[in-house]
């Protein structure tokens, strides 16, 4: 059952962070002003150095069963995961959802083994078709920024069932039109932390969350 509620309270979300970062101790300062500024799903990728060791101190800081409203809820993922062995080695670290960059079957059937989301990176209709027979809820289409909006409608002809997230391009300007579409969530990358990083204010990354989490509540009209 908590992988239904992973789930459905990634969906409700809307919003994934994607961190990348130089080092364990800033990834992790980046997840927490993602949080504070309201995105409450954050994926730390395993291109941070040490990555392990950021997910395991979020995920001690952090709780998917705390109450969505209360400053310590979050839910902490893995993302650029090549195989199952680095799944199995973020789960044991705490992630509680699995992102990759492609389609990797192995990876896939080992999260449905534990009963955590596994979202592989699909470009195609055949991936996703695949990705579905595998098991898995929701897709990323990755890289968004090769497609427009109007590829998930396309994709929904044929495959009504798919959960679509599209990350990689995905800003501010174009969020609304990827909800209107039809995604089912958006990851948004560096567009979050590149003025953080460039400048060092890392509450910058607050006050860019916010603005998301804003554009998103407009396109779903809440």
């Amino acid at each position: 059952m908590k992988k239904i509620k992973i789930l459905q309270r990634m969906a409700e979300a809307g919003v994934v962070a994607v961190l990348r970062a130089d080092s364990p101790e800033e990834v992790a300062e980046m997840a927490r002003q993602a949080v504070k500024g309201g995105i409450k799903v954050i994926e730390i990728t395993m291109t941070v150095p040490f990555a392990l060791k950021a997910i395991e101190q979020l995920s001690r800081e952090y709780s998917s069963d705390a109450p969505p409203e209360s400053d310590n809820y979050a839910i902490i993922g893995v993302g650029t995961v090549l195989d199952p062995e680095t799944a199995r080695a973020a789960i044991l670290a705490g992630a509680e959802f699995v992102v990759a960059p492609s389609l990797n079957p192995e990876t896939v059937k080992l999260c449905n083994r534990y009963a955590v989301p596994m979202l592989p990176g699909t470009m195609t209709i055949l991936d996703i078709q695949t990705a579905l027979e595998l098991g898995a809820d929701i897709v990323k289409l990755f890289p968004g920024n090769l497609y427009s909006p109007s590829v998930i409608p396309s994709i929904k002809g044929p495959l009504p069932q798919a959960n679509i997230m599209p990350t990689g391009g995905v800003s501010l300007d174009n969020l609304k039109d990827w909800i209107k579409a039809g995604a089912v969530a958006v990851g948004i990358g560096s567009d979050l932390t590149k003025d953080a990083v460039k400048t060092g204010d890392f509450s910058l990354i607050e006050k860019k969350a916010a603005a998301y989490m804003a554009a998103y509540r407009e396109a779903k009209g809440v």
